[in-house]
């Protein structure tokens, strides 16, 4: 590696947490030993991120968009093409495009919204689904699979209208709804139209999932079936500057999950495919972090994501979150090994709060530690929401985070004379 400065963001999906009942009051981070990321937070300055602004819950795409400085008030189009993008497939003008979750139902009821985190057969599933669904009234709808139970859906065709409600409940034990035309679209008629069309494709694709031989075999071994597929997310064509000409850094993203990877491509960023990052609990962490070591030999700045804490949040898993976070601590204990941090600097946070008490993303703030070349010291001694909350850098938000690196790293332009 070169003694040229670089820059790291390390992203714990979810990482941050509320105090557990379970943990006798303390948060999974707080319970779970990280020497490693204790380690920064000992060398480092710490505090306390809101993604966007105070309180309030974000997604993981709004949130990256922050912290890689590009306002989502001003740049979201809807989770859908980012979806699209990082499972291949361009979203041209006019193009509608879902995030889509592989689920499981009896009637409308739905029962299990990941169908088990299905993790093979999406591929036969989705080509399935494109043989019987692929054309809805003239309209081409284009569906991809992604990690686990996540998939894309794009669809082309004249006169379609974004302003149409989701399909996905987000509750087990609810019904899915129809689409239908949001209220300030009741009475257009291509928003009319638009909601039609979803509500067939949805209806097609069950038809060609339910009886699917995949299917057929989940519930032959007691699992639930993928037999159906739910949009949500619709989004429109996204325009970003490039991250190299706003920011003059070569970018490299190492991502499990296609909603980033699909942000790293809008950006014109390197992205690499690391085979072992699976997106789920079984990732392999030190493969993640030999990418991001391999990716600085010819890079600027990289950003890695590690998606298996935001997992255990939403599953309610205490002890499923540790061992996230275990997985993370070892990451960055690889990243101290094989990185000279005379000439990098790094930031370890989240992108969002996942607490396993409340199932979901909240509006709390998540614990954040710089650590390396320019950083001055603070006296944290250990990486947790308390102890993070009392750092040098008190709460900053995802607008604040290129500014910190690059003045730190000293490849910032200096404002005035």
């Amino acid at each position: 590696m070169s003694s040229q400065p670089k820059i790291i963001i390390f992203l714990g999906d979810g990482v941050g947490d509320r105090p557990v009942p379970e943990l006798d009051g303390r948060t999974p981070l707080e319970a779970q030993a990280t020497p490693h990321l204790d380690h920064l937070a000992a060398g480092g300055v710490c505090g306390m991120l809101n993604p966007i602004s105070h309180g309030r819950r974000v997604g993981s795409d709004t949130a990256h968009m922050a912290i890689l400085g590009y306002d989502p008030f001003s740049n979201y189009k809807g989770r859908g093409p980012f979806e699209a993008k990082g499972v291949g497939i361009d979203v041209l003008p006019g193009d509608l495009a879902f995030r889509c979750n592989f689920s499981t139902v009896e009637g409308r009821r739905v029962t299990d919204r990941r169908a088990g985190r299905i993790s093979s057969g999406t591929d036969e599933l989705a080509k399935a689904v494109n043989e019987q669904a692929g054309l809805i009234d003239g309209v081409q709808c284009i569906f991809r699979e992604s990690v686990e139970h996540r998939a894309a859906l794009v669809m082309r065709g004249a006169d379609l209208d974004h302003r149409i409600t989701e399909v996905d409940p987000h509750h087990e034990g609810a019904e899915y709804p129809d689409c239908a035309p949001l209220p300030e679209a009741a009475d257009d008629p291509n928003a009319i139209r638009t909601a039609a069309i979803v509500n067939k494709w949805v209806q097609a694709a069950h038809a060609a999932l339910d009886s699917h031989p995949v299917n057929q075999q989940r519930r032959a071994a007691g699992l639930p079936p993928a037999n159906i597929a739910l949009p949500r997310g619709v989004g429109t064509a996204v325009h970003l500057e490039p991250f190299a000409k706003r920011y003059g850094l070569k970018g490299a993203m190492i991502v499990e999950v296609d909603l980033v990877r699909g942000l790293g491509l809008y950006l014109g960023m390197t992205v690499v495919d690391v085979p072992e990052a699976t997106g789920g609990k079984d990732t392999d962490e030190l493969a993640i972090s030999r990418a991001v070591v391999a990716a600085l030999d010819s890079h600027d700045f990289v950003l890695a994501n590690i998606k298996a804490p935001d997992l255990a949040g939403h599953d309610h898993d205490a002890a499923q979150k540790m061992g996230a976070i275990a997985k993370l601590d070892s990451a960055v204990g690889y990243l101290l090994e094989h990185v000279d941090f005379e000439c990098t600097t790094i930031l370890v946070t989240g992108d969002h709060c996942t607490p396993v008490t409340y199932g979901d993303h909240t509006g709390d703030a998540v614990p954040a530690v710089f650590y390396g070349l320019g950083v001055r010291p603070d006296n944290c001694g250990s990486f947790g929401e308390r102890t993070c909350m009392q750092g040098g850098l008190g709460y900053f938000t995802g607008f604040d985070v290129m500014p910190l690196l690059t003045n730190l790293a000293g490849v910032q332009a200096k404002f005035g004379a």
